[in-house]
């Protein structure tokens, strides 16, 4: 199909829906320069997806911390592509009522979306793991860099970058959020996602369980292909763009 007859499509069921959410996973900030992590090119073809768990992290901290540094550090510098700015513009119209995301780069955020539920945790924040207090995560990693350990102002707790690792559990209050805006939700829109993690793949399912219409934007198959109304094989960054164009002339604000 060509893809502005998929624009128009999804454009219309856009338009059609009260309550729309949109899910993404690391295949919405590849064509911001950040790698995904199972992909050919992938982060765990480079890193031991172990050295992010949990207990490994208790067991050789500094090591996870310069290693945590030096990868997910660097990505701060990258800037929201056209999908993360399509997403922002489908909410401003007023369609999209929630974001709900796996990744921890806030470029969502820095696209102009406003109600963003992080699953996994953010690059703004290291957390105490004995008092759960927040600092920084630019002085923390400013205390690793001259090879110390970061440590909580108020208690001397461990500090941990507030990115959720194997092992432990996601947020309850972003879950609970997240599983609020499913259940609402009468249109869920999958960008980028394997739809393979969970319990985070958990939420569009159900939502879709639930009556919700499921359309799923990514370049490789999901094991949720088999539930969704429509399935688009492009470039989110390509295609988005197009379904806000379209939806914009729907709702008569573009007559280009």
């Amino acid at each position: 199909m060509d893809p502005r007859d998929e624009a128009r499509r999804l454009a219309g069921l856009l338009a059609e829906s009260r309550h729309a959410i949109v899910f993404t996973g690391a295949g919405v900030s590849t064509e911001s320069g950040i790698p995904d992590f199972r992909g050919p090119s992938g982060l765990w073809r480079r890193i031991p997806p172990e050295v992010f768990t949990i207990e490994y992290f208790l067991e050789r901290p500094l090591e996870v911390w310069r290693l945590f540094s030096e990868f997910f550090y660097s990505f701060r510098g990258a800037k929201p592509n056209p999908a993360h700015l399509a997403i922002a513009r489908l909410e401003e119209l007023g369609v999209v009522k929630a974001v709900i995301t796996q990744n921890i780069d806030g470029l969502h955020q820095a696209a102009g979306s406003r109600k963003v539920i992080e699953l996994h945790g953010n690059l703004r924040w290291a957390r105490c793991m004995s008092c759960g207090h927040k600092v920084a995560l630019d002085d923390a990693v400013e205390t690793v860099r001259r090879g110390q350990l970061p440590h909580c102002p108020r208690c001397g707790g461990l500090l941990k970058p507030d990115a959720v690792f194997f092992g432990e559990p996601l947020p309850d209050d972003a879950l609970e959020e997240a599983f609020r805006e499913a259940r609402s939700a009468d249109l869920v829109l999958v960008v980028g996602s394997s739809l393979t993690v969970y319990p985070a793949a958990y939420i569009p399912e159900y939502a879709r369980r639930r009556g919700a219409r499921l359309v799923i934007v990514n370049l490789e198959p999901t094991p949720l292909d088999n539930l969704a109304e429509m399935i688009v094989h492009r470039k989110a960054g390509e295609f988005l763009p197009l379904v806000v164009k379209e939806l914009e002339k729907i709702l008569g604000l573009n007559s280009g």
